[in-house]
């Protein structure tokens, strides 16, 4: 995106890698205008939110320079395919919302199967990309191999999905260790610029945060917690899962 290392960066250029996180589901209508409004004020590049959400982030986000990210089948992605796709629809028809985040059915990926992944992916991203919005693809990397991890994403750049994204931030099964560099890594090795890349999960310091800047990611999910702190505005810690 930029032609500099990360710590060459101002502000405003490395938030311009951030969707920030506003996911919570009890979180109430005053938390969820907080962190919108916060997240304006940071310059990131989107909000992401649950699609409730839309009327608020709509208002607020309208005439800044902020876009809207709306997640779909989150977090778990064992809605149908036809679900998938009608929520998809119902999100982007408004033609406001910059970027959808749907979660595939990892448990299909984890089952090889591949022909289910691939048809459900393709019907998603046509309806989204009708509405002109960007698909970002989960994987919840944590629960995948390797293995698993490279098909999915071949497929994904196959279908044409415009990223491909680690992880939801809310996974249950095991470690949560969402975007560590070796996933991304991967991840970067397999696209091979066909596609970008989203990572989240785990990153809530600078040091993570520079870190896959420099490795070529294209765009990172972080919790209303972790913002200030990877953009060096506070010195604290987040202990946000996000």
């Amino acid at each position: 995106m930029y032609n500099k290392k990360s710590f060459e960066m101002n502000i405003n250029e490395l938030a311009s890698f951030i969707d920030q996180s506003v996911l919570k589901p009890e979180f109430t209508q005053n938390d969820i205008k907080k962190y919108i409004t916060e997240g304006i004020e940071y310059g990131c590049k989107t909000v992401c939110i649950n699609p409730a959400s839309i009327d608020i982030a709509r208002e607020l986000c309208k005439g800044t320079k902020t876009g809207i990210c709306v997640v779909c089948d989150f977090p778990f992605g064992q809605s149908s395919t036809k679900s998938k796709v009608m929520q998809a629809e119902m999100i982007c028809k408004d033609r406001d919302v910059e970027d959808l985040d749907v979660v595939s059915n990892y448990g299909w990926i984890k089952s090889g199967k591949w022909n289910d992944f691939e048809a459900e992916l393709k019907a998603v991203t046509e309806v989204v990309h009708n509405f002109g919005t960007l698909l970002k693809v989960i994987f919840e990397t944590d629960a995948l191999n390797k293995d698993e991890i490279i098909k999915a994403t071949e497929i994904s750049c196959k279908v044409g999905v415009d990223f491909v994204k680690t992880s939801t931030g809310f996974f249950t099964g095991g470690t949560n260790n969402g975007a560590i560099p070796e996933i991304i890594s991967t991840m970067i090795d397999t696209v091979k610029g066909r596609c970008k890349i989203k990572g989240a999960g785990g990153i809530r310091d600078q040091a993570a945060f520079f870190k896959l800047i420099d490795m070529g990611i294209d765009r990172m999910g972080i919790g209303y917690k972790s913002t200030p702190v990877v953009l060096g505005i506070s010195n604290r810690v987040s202990s946000d899962v996000y």
